[in-house]
């Protein structure tokens, strides 16, 4: 399938009754202006010209190999993210904005970039296929109608336990919270599936997004380990789905525990040695 086939089907899952059911006067579709079959094939699937937007940038390669033009599917969320009125502009001079949203994108790989070519020169595939991008979080956001993601379903059970921890609330601070909530879902993931935490490799990844969390936690008040605590959280919170997870909490609660405790004592030894360079100098290079 290819253009003609995807495109309809696009339309159909974002607004159908069947499926998300999103009002089509919300949508909004960018296309590149070489482009012109994929207008016409979202015009015959029933988007309004006025919906459809010319954009220079819409064309996705990353060196040399199969690249091609690209559209995009925008949701408006209307004037409450728009306080300005500024309107359509927002998207076709692509000014930064909250209103509107990049839900889906569809990729259209059907040429081979090769370096030192321009666009023009670039062969056809012999196979052409579809490279699509479409974030759960994004669909999510739109259709609960919230500000960021991070006020969905999908992360604010662990915002909301950390608020209960720490006694603060989401707006003292909403860095910090999203970035506990957003490491804590990695870090329980990663531990369960088999990771560990290290000085190197993948595991070096996963011991500095607990730092940063841990951090983070540092500006919310915590001085003692409490992310562990989110672990449970985040296991019934993914159940539906991934019901593996009920089994590894409790020891992937143990190792986070653990991590935490010797960062905070490597964090409370390094200030000691610090404080006391200060005092010893008075300055420090």
């Amino acid at each position: 399938y290819f253009r003609k086939e995807v495109i309809p089907w696009a339309w159909e899952m974002l607004t159908s009754e069947k499926w998300f059911n999103f009002p089509k006067e919300r949508l909004y579709v960018t296309y590149h202006p070489d482009d012109l079959e994929t207008k016409k094939c979202w015009m015959d699937a029933g988007v309004p010209e006025d919906h459809l937007i010319i954009k220079e940038d819409n064309f996705w390669e990353i060196g040399e190999g199969p690249c091609g033009p690209d559209t995009e599917i925008h949701f408006d969320r209307g004037e409450k993210f728009d306080p300005e009125g500024v309107g359509l502009k927002l998207l076709i001079e692509d000014l930064p904005n909250f209103r509107f949203v990049e839900i889906w994108n569809i990729v259209f790989s059907q040429f081979n970039s090769e370096i030192g070519k321009k666009r023009s020169e670039y062969k056809e595939l012999p196979s052409k296929n579809i490279d699509t991008g479409a974030g759960l979080e994004r669909f999510v956001t739109v259709i609960q109608g919230t500000d960021t993601c991070y006020e969905t379903d999908l992360f604010w059970p662990m915002i909301e336990k950390t608020q209960q921890i720490c006694g603060k609330k989401y707006n003292d601070n909403p860095r910090a919270f999203r970035v506990i909530a957003d490491h804590i879902r990695t870090i329980t993931f990663a531990l369960a599936d088999g990771e560990s935490f290290s000085n190197e490799g993948r595991g070096y990844v996963l011991r500095r997004l607990l730092r940063r969390a841990v951090r983070y936690g540092k500006l919310l008040g915590m001085e003692k380990p409490f992310i562990y605590q989110l672990v449970d959280v985040v296991a019934n919170n993914m159940e539906d789905y991934y019901p593996y997870l009920q089994g590894k909490k409790e020891f992937v609660a143990k190792i986070v525990k653990a991590e935490e405790e010797k960062f905070i004592k490597t964090l409370t030894n390094g200030e000691a040695l610090l404080m006391k360079l200060i005092k010893d100098n008075k300055a420090v290079s």
